[in-house]
């Protein structure tokens, strides 16, 4: 699977917002974005990019979630297409089909720092998913789900290690932590008010229904 290699803090300049793409990194004073001088689009002309179109503002909306999830276009498009099938607000499902990624909600939960962690995480098989090993990141929880740590000495030490630097999450209320055990449930279902960057979706879908 194809993956970026270039570095993060790239990403969040382009789209102008933080994406969090390092975890707790983002939110302190190392972060660009805090530096008035690196806060404007990557590249020498970054600074003085004329008025954005309307396609523009649409594109912008989309690489924003897709970066911020960490899906490539191809994965998007089946993500929009699932959408645009289903009831409801398509942008909001969307986003909520989004939220249910595996990868999301191990990060959600705490146990790993970033969404691209999390991946990682997943992929290497520390994670389990109603007591059988699960490592596509990509996986979708439903209601009733458990998410546990491998019980594995080296599994459970890396989790704990990533709770204890960086505390206690704040988690949602579609969600349920346990920390003593490290288990993670999901009781319910995520709503639009639960994804954590600002986004206009309605965008996204005139962009994709073209």
């Amino acid at each position: 699977m194809g993956r970026y290699l270039g570095p993060k803090c790239r990403l969040c300049r382009r789209e102008g917002i933080k994406l969090m793409l390092k975890g707790a990194r983002c939110e302190t004073a190392k972060c660009p974005m805090e530096r008035q001088w690196r806060n404007f689009p990557p590249g020498v002309h970054g600074w003085r990019r004329g008025r954005r179109s309307e396609y523009s503002d649409r594109l912008r909306e989309k690489q924003k979630v897709k970066r911020y999830y960490g899906v490539f276009e191809k994965q998007f498009r089946r993500y929009f297409q699932e959408a645009d099938r289903l009831k409801g607000n398509t942008g909001e499902v969307l986003l909520t089909l989004l939220e249910h990624r595996l990868d999301n909600v191990v990060c959600k939960v705490g146990f790993a720092p970033s969404r691209a962690a999390a991946r990682q995480t997943v992929s290497q098989g520390h994670i389990y998913l109603n007591g059988r090993p699960a490592r596509v990141p990509g996986r979708a929880v439903k209601v009733g789900d458990r998410i546990t740590v491998k019980p594995g000495e080296k599994s459970q030490k890396l989790i704990r290690a990533h709770l204890e630097e960086y505390g206690e999450p704040h988690v949602q209320d579609w969600l349920r932590l346990d920390m003593t055990n490290l288990t993670a449930d999901v009781v319910g279902e995520p709503t639009r008010e639960d994804v954590m960057i600002p986004v206009e979706e309605q965008l996204i879908v005139e962009l994709c229904s073209q």
